[in-house]
């Protein structure tokens, strides 16, 4: 039964980070084919908008 449980998870281990890199993988291949030129415009048009933001959260360096 031991033998049963460890197979088990050896395959589910595997599905799940087949499936897991399989993703990134197709996602990285899709923004490099379809993503013409402005494939970084979502993450550009965020960079400008939050560029006046004051930051929050824990104490840094910058906040002493």
């Amino acid at each position: 039964m031991a033998a049963y449980f460890l197979d088990f998870s050896i395959v589910a281990v595997l599905i799940i980070g087949i499936t897991a890199i399989n993703g990134v993988l197709t996602n990285g291949i899709g923004e490099k084919v379809f993503g013409g030129k402005r494939h970084s415009a979502s993450s550009d048009q965020s960079e400008r908008i939050q560029s006046g933001w004051n930051s929050v959260g824990g104490k840094t360096k910058s906040n002493k």
